[in-house]
């Protein structure tokens, strides 16, 4: 998935964290900003890029059998990387034939060379955020969403700046409505657990998140209208039309390879289904269409943009991280808990009692858990882009030239855990982001299409909601360990993200 929280805007609150401002304001007025200067070093040997994609048809459908079965993503990538003694090579990415017309990319699996997929001055993003195939527009009444416009397309500031003009409206809903969410959330486990002495995270987080963000963004409650609590099994089974090619859902290899990765889904099979979120989105957001109106953009076309950027973008990446989040928490054990539990109640306690945004600004601990999380299993793992010219590509180890038009890929996990940045970088150190040289690292975590020291614009394509996501994972973590003092699960696999079963919820005793 090329980046799943895209289109939400940075809501300024003007929150200072650990160490930078996590500006969440509600200004709207993105600054512009000049794009990121690649620097090549003397000393570096210049390179041919190893690697080849072997015999049309044959060599991308064998790239996708080790990809998904025989050696799976991560194993797939570092024993290419054995072989060629690179970390830039060239190789074909899934899905192939029939469904992606070129599977031909170059790999860039370093935290050096990968940065330049941000590089809109270099890079062309458009049509490329599934990567080698692009999904039907039958699936997005008939637009191309904003995820999928280039920077250079005129709609792409218009429409960006509408997400923009959204979390600017509901910036002040946001604290209140994800307490009120999560509440009930863990009221749903306290209880299943009492009678079950288990329960599933999955179930009742995409419930809690899709309805939070609806009533955060929209002010309209979900339950309270037809769409009722069927919002995220719609979005399910929508997702899957458009991301099955690059899935693995556990079935036979056979049927996994029939269904889903040789011809495209047909559309028409979900299309009730998306009509019934497009209505409830139609008739939740009409403040917006009314600006886009000003701006040129009809409310069809907006509202379609705002439907992909809340279900796909924010719920999607809401399923994804929160649940890996607990994995992390899980396995670095009680002592940690207890201290992220002391760090947060104290300094809710020194605020009145109240969590705002000056508490969280007194929570190094937890803020630093978070962008651990973000760098050791980012949400969004690829990225693409197409070189708008010829181009020297840097790695660790050498330079590289990269031909116009050519497809270039990047494995987030393998740049924000890249060795020669990150001390212990398979490890989760959940100190790792606090005081100056904590600070240090941050433009080295990469999840939102962009540095963490960066902002998003109009101008480039980093996630619009960078600050957004950032505020709501922290107040994931903060209302767990309000109410908790620590918790076990159990972790199994998800096409998306952990399956995190919980098996034990401790309430807080102090």
């Amino acid at each position: 998935m090329a980046s799943v929280f895209l289109p939400f805007t940075s809501v300024h609150l003007q929150c200072q964290v650990i160490v930078r401002p996590i500006r969440a304001s509600v200004s709207g007025k993105p600054s512009v900003s000049e794009p990121p200067v690649t620097t090549l070093s003397e000393k570096l040997p210049l390179k041919k890029i190893p690697g080849n994609y072997g015999i049309p048809f044959v060599g991308p459908i064998k790239d996708r059998l080790d990809y998904f079965y025989n050696q799976g993503r991560d194993e797939f990538f570092k024993s290419k990387i054995q072989k060629y003694q690179s970390t830039v090579f060239r190789t074909n990415m899934p899905p192939g034939p029939f469904i992606s017309p070129d599977p031909k990319v170059i790999a860039l699996l370093d935290g050096k060379s990968f940065p330049v997929l941000f590089d809109v001055s270099k890079i062309e993003k458009k049509d490329v955020f599934t990567g080698t195939y692009m999904p039907s527009t039958d699936l997005t009444g008939g637009y191309r969403i904003l995820s999928y416009l280039d920077p250079s397309e005129p709609k792409h500031a218009k429409l960006k700046q509408l997400i923009f003009f959204l979390l600017k409206s509901s910036a002040k809903r946001v604290i209140p409505e994800f307490e009120a969410c999560y509440t009930e959330l863990y009221d749903s486990l306290d209880k299943e657990l009492a009678e079950k002495g288990k329960s599933s995270f999955q179930t009742v987080n995409d419930q809690a998140g899709f309805n939070f963000l609806c009533r955060a963004f929209f002010g309209s409650n979900p339950p309270d209208t037809k769409l009722g609590d069927d919002g995220p099994s719609l979005i399910s089974k929508w997702v899957l039309f458009q991301l099955g090619p690059v899935l693995s859902l556990g079935l036979p290899t056979y049927v996994e390879e029939l269904v889903i990765r040789t011809f495209p889904l047909p559309p028409f099979l979900v299309k009730k289904d998306y009509r019934r979120l497009y209505d409830f989105f139609y008739h939740s957001s009409g403040f917006v269409q009314d600006e886009a109106e000003k701006l040129g953009i009809s409310r069809e076309e907006v509202c379609h943009n705002l439907l992909f950027a809340t279900c796909f973008n924010t719920f999607g990446g809401m399923k994804i991280f929160f649940p890996n989040m607990l994995k992390w928490i899980s396995r670095a054990g009680v002592k940690l808990h207890t201290d992220l539990a002391q760090e947060i109640r104290s300094a809710i306690r020194s605020n009145g009692g109240k969590l705002t945004m000056a508490a969280m600004e007194q929570m190094p601990l937890m803020t630093s858990v978070v962008y651990e999380g973000l760098r050791i299993e980012p949400p969004v793992p690829s990225q693409y882009g197409r070189a708008k010219k010829d181009l020297l590509i840097e790695s660790h180890d050498a330079v590289y030239q990269v031909k116009a038009g050519e497809m270039l890929y990047g494995y987030q996990p393998f740049a924000t855990k890249d060795p020669k940045i990150f001390e212990n970088p398979e490890e989760f150190v959940p100190d790792r982001f606090m005081g100056d040289d904590g600070g240090r690292l941050l433009k080295h975590v990469l999840w939102s299409n962009g540095p963490e020291t960066e902002d998003p614009t109009t101008a480039n394509k980093q996630c619009a909601g960078k600050d957004f996501v950032v505020l709501v994972s922290r107040l994931f973590v903060v209302e767990l360990f309000r109410r908790y003092d620590s918790f076990e699960i159990e972790v199994g696999k998800s096409p998306l993200g952990a399956a995190v079963t919980v098996t034990s919820l401790k309430r807080a005793s102090f």
